[in-house]
């Protein structure tokens, strides 16, 4: 008689009913990677063009000098190292979900970890553009870079762009290596099926991956200490990135909260960047199967979390400036709320601080629109809060006589749109070569399938 033995699914992972064998994952996944659509090619022309945007206004720039750039004194620091700050933080997802949920086994983070950790590795590399462009001579930019010379020129340590070259290249380097370390199985999996240019690419990309039980002990080895390593990274950096800021005199920035502030500031936007990224993946590519509504409610639950961190930061820094008693200081988050830059402060407050409170409702939580309006809102308002942070507090400082108003001119607003279309550029190419969603760690909390085995009995 025959009779079906099922099989009990690891604890914990999350069901995907329309997954019926763990070969339906090799071909909904490595079918991503065929021929794309219209719609991939039309934005792809897009964030061509918003790279070619980009450049040529850098050009411009490079050209004519600094001065078609609206920084000016006060203001030294603008646009450009608001949106230096920005794309670092969103850089810091990708290192939460793939390095520290890893370490604690959260089984939901098979499915978004992947599109995460691209998502860090384009972010840095987004970044790391805008100290070349602010520092003006951008062909001069070696110079940061303590290397022997025979000019005796050595950088000053006490300088923040220094502290920013040793961040973001350190950063870049750990995440771009333990991105790559993950893709290694998924790479020889899309070799099996891939033919001319692109099986020697995955070839030579899945460094002769077999799938022995040798190379998984190693690999399994490798990546937890990867992880291991990856993990500081997350509360170093974007401290370090704060300490611009706070190791300094200015008004509204000399403040020991800035370090904590600023982490969960950066995971806060960086999962609100991967629930934007991953809701236009999941409908185009057909991934609902993969990407359910629970993993979207824990991503949700993150950005609540730290969107309460956020919140709370910034009530702190309004009582404490005013707790303080020192009148520049009071002056500096006044003008914060009523000055020349009330728009940008309270577009600040509402995205950040009254939008993400309606993710304490399920039924929003489980709703992929309204999740994916409301990450944008929260991307929206991060960005003004770097903008406020850095514009608003060095546009009225101690000395009256030196007070001004900064306007970010054309140049500077083409080269921030264009490093949207410079990220995006490289998140498109991503999906067309690499699988975007991890296929050998996904198997590992699918629920087993049913087998059947016959016996007399």
């Amino acid at each position: 008689m025959a009779t079906a033995v099922e099989v009990k699914e690891p604890r914990g992972a999350v069901p995907h009913p329309d997954i019926t064998a763990h070969s339906d994952v090799n071909r909904d996944v490595l079918a991503i990677l065929g021929r794309p659509g219209f719609g991939w090619w039309a934005l792809f022309a897009l964030a061509a063009s918003g790279v070619a945007l980009m450049f040529g206004s850098w050009g411009w720039q490079l050209y004519r000098g600094m001065g078609v750039a609206g920084i000016t004194k006060p203001v030294g620091w603008g646009v450009y190292i608001t949106t230096f700050v920005f794309w670092v933080g969103i850089a810091h997802s990708g290192t939460l979900v793939s390095a520290i949920l890893f370490l604690f086994r959260a089984p939901w983070r098979q499915s978004i970890y992947r599109a995460a950790e691209a998502m860090t590795v384009f972010a840095v590399m987004t970044a790391g553009l805008f100290p070349l462009i602010h520092v003006g001579r951008a062909w001069l930019a070696y110079w940061l870079f303590p290397y022997p010379n025979s000019r005796f020129l050595w950088p000053n340590f006490r300088s923040p762009l220094v502290w920013d070259v040793f961040a973001v290249t350190t950063y870049f380097t750990v995440s771009a290596t333990f991105f790559y370390l993950g893709t290694i199985p998924d790479l020889a999996a899309a070799r099996e099926r891939a033919s001319g240019l692109r099986k020697k690419f995955y070839q030579i990309t899945s460094l002769g991956w077999r799938g022995t039980d040798r190379e998984w002990h190693h690999f399994g080895k490798a990546y937890i200490y990867l992880a291991a390593l990856a993990t500081p990274l997350v509360l170093s950096v974007h401290s370090v990135v704060s300490w611009d800021f706070a190791m300094a005199i200015v008004p509204g920035w000399h403040a020991t909260i800035f370090a904590p502030y600023f982490v969960a500031g950066a995971i806060f936007s960086g999962m609100a960047m991967v629930i934007t990224l991953t809701i236009p993946l999941r409908k185009v590519f057909g991934l609902e199967a993969y990407l359910t509504t629970k993993h979207y409610d824990a991503m949700a639950k993150l950005v609540m979390l730290t969107g309460l961190i956020v919140l709370y930061a910034y009530l702190t820094e309004f009582f404490m400036a005013w707790y303080s008693g020192e009148e520049i200081e009071r002056t500096a988050f006044w003008e914060r709320l009523f000055g020349s830059y009330w728009w940008a402060a309270w577009v600040m407050l509402v995205c950040n601080g009254i939008v993400p409170l309606t993710l304490w409702f399920k039924r929003v939580r489980h709703s992929i629109p309204a999740l994916f309006v409301i990450s944008i809102f929260i991307n929206i308002g991060m960005w003004f809060e770097r903008y406020v942070i850095i514009v608003v507090s060095q546009h009225k400082e101690y000395v009256p006589f030196a007070w001004g108003v900064y306007r970010p001119s054309i140049v500077e607003m083409s080269i921030l749109l264009g490093s949207f279309a410079w990220f995006g550029f490289w998140f498109l190419l991503f999906t067309r070569l690499l699988p975007p969603v991890a296929i050998a760690e996904l198997k590992e909390v699918l629920p087993a399938p049913m087998r059947r085995r016959t016996h007399d009995g």
